[in-house]
C-alpha cells in the first residue's frame, strides 16, 4: 500500500508577504490606463481644434472666391469694390455696393468677427485684385486670436 505524502503548506510568514501583491498589480494596471486614456482624450482635443481651424480657412476661401466672382461679372466696375478692413458696409443701390454689403454680412455670418477688405489696382491693362479676409480663430489649435487669408489675383 502507498503511503500519502501530507502537502506541506508554506509557513504563515511567507503567505503574509505575498498578500497583496494582486492589488498593487491592479493598481499600476489602472493608472497606465488611466495615462493611456488622457493622451487620447488630448489627441482628440488636439484633432477637434484642427478641424475647426481648417473649416474656418475652408470658409475664408469659399468667401474670397464669391467676392472675386461677383467683381468679375461687373469687371467694367472692379474699382468700385475697394473697401478696407472695418470699413462699414456701404448702403447704396449700385451693384457693386449691394454685393459688398452681401459678401460683408456672409462673413459676419459664417466667420467669428469676420471682416474682409478689397483691393483692386490697376495698372496699365492689368488689374489686380487683393482680397484680405480676417476672422477670431482662439478656439484653433495655436490659440491665436486673429487669422489673416490673403487671396491675390489678376482679372
Amino acid at each position: 500500500m502507498k503511503t500519502m505524502r501530507a502537502i506541506r503548506k508554506p509557513p504563515r510568514s511567507a503567505r503574509r508577504a505575498h498578500a497583496g501583491v494582486s492589488l498593487v498589480e491592479a493598481l499600476v494596471a489602472l493608472l497606465v490606463l488611466s495615462i493611456g486614456l488622457l493622451g487620447l482624450a488630448n489627441l482628440q482635443l488636439t484633432a477637434i481644434r484642427n478641424a475647426h481651424s481648417a473649416h474656418m480657412r475652408s470658409q475664408a476661401s469659399i468667401l474670397a472666391q464669391d467676392i472675386l466672382d461677383r467683381i468679375r461679372a461687373n469687371r467694367a466696375n472692379a474699382t468700385a469694390y475697394n473697401i478696407a478692413l472695418s470699413d462699414a458696409a456701404p448702403t447704396g443701390t449700385s451693384v457693386a455696393e449691394k454685393d459688398l454689403k452681401a459678401w460683408l454680412d456672409s462673413l459676419a455670418a459664417s466667420l467669428p468677427q469676420g471682416d474682409g477688405a478689397v483691393n483692386v489696382a490697376t495698372a496699365g491693362s492689368t488689374t489686380t485684385v487683393t482680397v484680405t479676409i480676417q476672422w477670431n480663430d482662439s478656439r484653433g489649435l495655436d490659440g491665436a486670436a486673429t487669422k489673416t487669408w490673403t487671396y491675390t489675383t489678376g482679372l
